[in-house]
Formats: structure tokens, sequence, C-alpha cells
């Protein structure tokens, strides 16, 4: 490598890493923060759940990294926080739900440490689990909907500049959405004359006991668990083969799984393998030298932490907003997702009744003996396509949560 090749040799990789650290952030950040709330989480335990998974994420990100000289990359479970933004108060309240998060994180490490947890995983089959979360998803997506609906004069905006940046700018449509409603609420606040508290700005950890109880188990952790293997896991391994690298699964599984358990107390719901800022931090846009693009895991690391110490800012920024713009802007981030779901989970025409089952239990928002309609989703779409296809067989597709992966 020329002397005058070796600074963009670094360079393009710290520039990518920053790109998905950006993007990353700040096109979910309101999801997360809808998520803790959705369970229980008062404001400050809710920014003090930001603050753990933006930290934990970013020290996963930089650990895995160097340790593997590979660009793995470790987000937040968005699907996870949408899923617990439908889910409700479960019996025992917030410190029920950090008891799940526990729970959760562990299951995590065990799949890392135990491959038939991960061959019992990949028996639920991709139709039903994809259609639970696009159920889940369903009533996230209406955010932009009901918020033009009711407050137009200041949803219109994140829509339009959403809607514009999707067609020139993809990449930064969420985030574009979430400047022009940060322009909002800040034009919402001057006309108002209301003032912001600095204490308020300050970063706070809040810690919570767990409480262990079944609702919290069954309607949370093991959905959230499923979620977060199905629909982060599994695709930030593919995305990452699909660009040459072996991810490490063992490895992955034990800093995520971990990162977890440590940070459920203080708020955060799971961390996981990314996808979309995977292939941000992995691919080409991180330089020709392949070699080195783990510096930009690393730099969206850094990046990730220092956006997480802000978090009560970000939190103070939700609470402020008009009604109807911070909803539009987790539907408008949302509705990628809900789609790759809806697709997948109709792509076959054996699976697609046992789907349309899952889809509208999750999409009722019902809780049966305190246990949200994410389960009942799974239950109903198992059942209904275990009937259809008595006595036919057991071919079908199922997802394969280890497929591609090297145990460690």
């Amino acid at each position: 490598m020329t002397v005058a090749s070796a600074p963009e040799g670094v360079l393009r990789p710290i520039s990518a890493g920053v790109v998905s650290g950006l993007v990353g952030f700040t096109s979910a950040f309101v999801v997360v923060l809808s998520g803790l709330a959705g369970v229980g989480a008062d404001p400050d335990q809710a920014s003090s759940g930001l603050l753990a998974v933006s930290v934990l994420m970013g020290l996963s990100s930089i650990l895995l990294a160097v340790w593997t000289r590979m660009p793995v990359t470790v987000a937040w479970s968005t699907p996870g926080a949408a899923l617990l933004a439908s889910t409700g108060v479960v019996d025992g309240g917030w410190p029920a739900a950090v008891g799940a998060f526990l729970v959760t994180g562990a299951l995590i490490v065990l799949t890392g440490l135990v491959p038939r947890l991960g061959a019992l995983i990949a028996g639920i089959p991709a139709s039903v689990a994809q259609a639970m979360l696009a159920g889940v998803l369903f009533q996230l997506c209406l955010g932009p909907v009901t918020g033009l609906a009711d407050n137009p004069l200041a949803v219109a905006p994140v829509v339009a500049v959403w809607l514009l940046a999707m067609r020139f700018l993809p990449r930064w449509a969420a985030p574009l959405a979430f400047i022009t409603a940060a322009v909002v609420i800040a034009v919402d606040l001057a006309a108002s004359g209301t003032s912001i508290d600095p204490a308020t700005l300050v970063p706070q950890v809040e810690l919570t006991g767990p409480a262990f109880t079944l609702a919290g188990v069954v309607g949370i952790a093991l959905p959230l668990y499923l979620v977060t293997m199905a629909s982060q896991n599994v695709p930030g391994v593919a995305v990452m083969t699909g660009l040459g690298y072996e991810v490490p699964w063992r490895r992955s599984m034990l800093v995520t799984g971990v990162g977890t358990v440590l940070g459920a107390p203080a708020g955060g719901h799971a961390i996981n393998l990314a996808a979309i800022s995977a292939a941000l931090a992995a691919g080409p846009e991180a330089g020709e030298d392949r070699s080195r693009r783990w510096i930009a895991s690393v730099t969206s690391g850094c990046l990730l932490v220092l956006l997480g110490v802000c978090s009560a800012a970000f939190g103070a920024l939700v609470l402020l907003a008009p009604a109807g713009v911070l909803p539009a802007v987790a539907g408008l981030a949302l509705l990628g997702t809900f789609a790759t779901s809806l697709r997948a989970s109709l792509a076959e025409p054996d699976e697609q009744l046992p789907a349309v089952v899952a889809f509208a239990t999750a999409a009722s928002g019902i809780a049966i003996a305190g246990v949200s309609a994410a389960f009942w989703a799974l239950v109903a779409g198992l059942v209904a396509r275990t009937v259809l296809r008595w006595g036919r067989g057991s071919a079908g597709s199922a997802a394969r949560v280890a497929a591609g992966v090297r145990r460690e």
C-alpha cells in the first residue's frame, strides 16, 4: 500500500462506520423508547434502557470486531422493541418485563452453548414466525396514517420528507424523518414558549430489581427471544455470509447474550447481530481492503456509545413532541421490516392460511391469561398449520437458525 492510499484505507471504513452507527440509531431509537414504555417503563426508566442497549451494543461491536478482525456489528432488537410496544404491561409490571429481558439474554447465551436449542428454534416455520412479527408491526405502522388524521400540520412534513428520501436517498429516509420531526418539535416548543430543564438531559441509569412471572416469561421473554433470533440474528448471519464473512456464531451469541443480561436491570431489552447496519459496515462502502473493514464496526461502536450517553436528551425529545409525530416516525421506520415480514410469511402458497391466522391473532392485540398476543399468534398459527397439513407429510420450509453458521 502506498503512502497516498494509506489514509483512504483507514478513512473509508471510519466513514462507513459513522454512517452505520447514525443510521442504526436514529432510524429506530423512537421504537425502542416506545417499546420500553409499552411494557411499563416510566420516562426515566425508558431513557435508562435506551442508554443500556446503546452502550452495550456499541461495546459489543468493538469487542467482536477486535476479537475476530471482522466487521461484525451489533444492534438492538428493533423488531423486539416493536413487539414490546404492542404487548402492554404484563402481570408484575415493569419489574416483570426486566425479568423477561434477563430470561431473553440467558436464552441467547444458551443458543450459543447448546446447538440443540438452535435446532428447536429451527422447527418453527418461517411463515408463522414472520406472520407473527408482521402482525405485531401492523399497529405501529398505522402511526403515520393516524398521525396525519389527528395532527396533519405536524405529521405531514415528516411523511413528505420520508417519502422523498425513499425516492432519492433510501438509506437515509428514516434518519431524515427523525430530523424533520426534531425540527417540528423545536418549532412547536418555540411557539409555545416551553423551556427544557437542563437536569433532564443528564444521562442516568435506573436499576430495577427483576420479577419473574409466568406472563413475563411466556408473554415477553419467549416472543422477544424468537423475534430477535428469527428477525435479527439469522438475517445478520445471512448478510455477512453474502458479503463473504463467516460469522463466529458461538462467540456472537455469547457476547450479545451476556450483553443483554447485563443491560436488563437498567432497562435494556435485547442486543443482537445487526442486519442493515452490518451491510453498511461490512460492504464495499467500507473500502476495498477487506482486512480493514473491521475498523468500520469499531467506529460504529464508538459512535453508538456516544449516542447512548445522550439518551436522556432523546428521551426528553420524545416527551416534548406534538401528538402523533413520534408514532409517525416509528411507523415509517418499521414499514420496510413490515413489508419484508409480510412477504416472507406469504411466500409459499401452502403456508399462507396458517400465516394469515398468525398475523390476524398478533394484529388483534388480545391478551389471554395475561399473556400477550404474540405468543397466542404462534400457537394459533402452529395449530392451524398442523391441522391443515394433517396426513400430508412434513414437507415444507422452516426457519433454519443455524444455517450457514460455524459453531465454535
